[in-house]
């Protein structure tokens, strides 16, 4: 479902679609830590995958302290 936007220009309402890009962290399913791409923590990972930040919160995950996720 997209969401939407309102904007009232001169007593007119115009609905816009909002854009939403996914944004792909490297996340660690034992320990259920995500990282930025570019963190340092996520390069020395070896059993870290790729996935959108949504999915890794809906599995359960939190963000790196080092990085923010």
């Amino acid at each position: 479902m997209k969401k939407l936007t309102a904007i009232i220009t001169s007593g007119v309402l115009f609905l816009m679609p909002l854009t939403v890009q996914a944004e792909t962290v490297v996340f660690n399913p034992n320990s259920k830590i995500y990282h930025n791409t570019g963190c340092a923590s996520a390069a020395k990972c070896k059993v870290c995958i790729k996935i959108d930040k949504q999915k890794a919160i809906k599995q359960g995950g939190r963000a790196c302290k080092k990085c923010g996720g």
